[in-house]
């Protein structure tokens, strides 16, 4: 039977894990069986990075977690190797990197499920989620758009001064 210290160490890991799934913007539950060593460590590096904490969860304990978030229908997933990637900030960052990572790997590793703003979503999400645009490309579209109506402005005014006589 396990101690009241071991007992008391999983109470705190899952109120842990409880108050990220809470605060967090969005998450990837991921199977990383398949990946290599350097693989890990280049992936892991790139998360950061992004400002994505990434780590590896017993099936258990986030089981017990996810079920007092809401997050209830991500447990059908949590079986074998499972890492939980979550983000505060940028809710596409974690499916974007992870999303990736899993179409080059070729099915050595894959994603489970994932969530965002505390709803739950399946696997083809999170991969319909991963090819949007990350948000400085939505930027940069947005304000290429702002830029050619306003030159397109300028433009035509200045076509408009050059007729009329002064």
């Amino acid at each position: 039977m396990p101690s009241e210290k071991v007992l008391q160490d999983k109470k705190e890991i899952v109120a842990a894990l409880k108050e990220k799934l809470n605060g967090a913007a969005a998450g990837v539950v991921v199977d990383y069986k398949g990946i290599s060593v350097a693989n890990d460590t280049k992936l892991r590096k790139e998360l950061r990075e992004a400002g994505v904490e990434y780590k590896v969860v017993k099936n258990t304990l986030l089981r017990f977690a996810a079920q007092d978030t809401g997050l209830a229908d991500i447990c059908s997933v949590l079986d074998g190797t499972t890492a939980l990637a979550i983000s505060n900030d940028d809710a596409i960052a974690p499916a974007k990197i992870l999303g990736k990572y899993a179409e080059d790997s070729k099915g050595k590793f894959s994603i489970k499920a994932g969530f965002m703003d505390g709803k739950p979503m399946s696997t083809d999400e999170v991969m319909a989620l991963s090819k949007l645009p990350g948000k400085e490309q939505l930027l940069c579209m947005l304000l290429s758009a702002l830029n050619g109506n306003i030159r397109g402005l300028a433009v035509a005014l200045n076509a408009i001064a050059e007729k009329e006589p002064a």
